[in-house]
């Protein structure tokens, strides 16, 4: 009959304090996400949050799926808190970052679509076809439209890696997130799960890596022609 082997104290030590490691290294850059945003954001269901947001010179849209040519649920909210910035004169330009890699799935075209349909001059809205990531957004946004300030839109599951990364790119940036926890409680949740791996990806690409963006260029003038126009906020 064999004798069952029992783990010695020290291997069992070891195994702990390996766990423990993990734990850390696992919980370090979500540690690191909501630090850095800390006092950079506001949800937009707050009383008042309009006026705890400071003015920028665009708000950068990132994209969050497509329904065949419509925007989804999540990025419609987006994209209707960013009609709010710009008709409360927080913001002078939209830019609308989103994935194009196919020529069947538009995210940009889909967004300001939308947004025509609700108004918003064309005029104002800029679009970034390479929006693949929050990453490849938030140093598109500065190194190849030339933004400064921006306001970035997003969900509040979402908002405190997106806030983080656009700082890290170099970008002064105040985040508005949507509780999307109020009306899809189930989606949300699994995202804000699925945070913990996509932070830790920002995390190595933003301060590991300095991963350049899939398409890095060329430079864009369209967003620098309307904050040349007299008016623009934080300009």
């Amino acid at each position: 009959m064999l004798r069952k082997v029992r783990p010695s104290r020290k291997a069992l030590r070891r195994t702990y304090q390996g766990l423990v490691l993990l734990s850390v290294l696992a919980l370090a850059p979500m540690t690191w996400a909501w630090l850095s945003s800390t006092g950079h954001r506001v949800t937009a269901e707050h009383e008042r949050w309009l006026e705890r947001v400071p003015a920028a010179q665009a708000a950068l849209v990132l994209g969050a799926g497509l329904y065949g040519t419509q925007p989804t649920p999540m990025l419609a909210r987006r994209l209707d808190i960013s009609a709010e910035l710009y008709r409360a004169g927080k913001v002078r330009a939209l830019l609308l970052s989103g994935d194009n890699s196919r020529k069947e799935y538009d995210e940009p075209t889909a967004m300001r679509d939308y947004l025509r349909a609700k108004g918003v001059p064309d005029a104002v809205m800029v679009l970034d076809y390479a929006g693949f990531d929050t990453w490849d957004s938030c140093v598109r946004a500065r190194k190849v439209f030339g933004a400064a300030r921006v306001t970035v839109v997003t969900q509040e599951f979402h908002m405190p890696r997106a806030v983080t990364l656009c700082r890290t790119a170099g970008l002064e940036t105040f985040g508005v997130g949507d509780d999307s926890s109020r009306q899809w409680p189930g989606p949300t949740y699994v995202y804000a799960a699925r945070e913990l791996f996509a932070t830790a990806k920002a995390f190595a690409d933003a301060k590991i890596l300095d991963s350049d963006p899939v398409f890095p260029g060329p430079r864009e003038v369209s967003l620098t022609r309307i904050l040349s126009q007299p008016g623009a906020p934080g300009a």
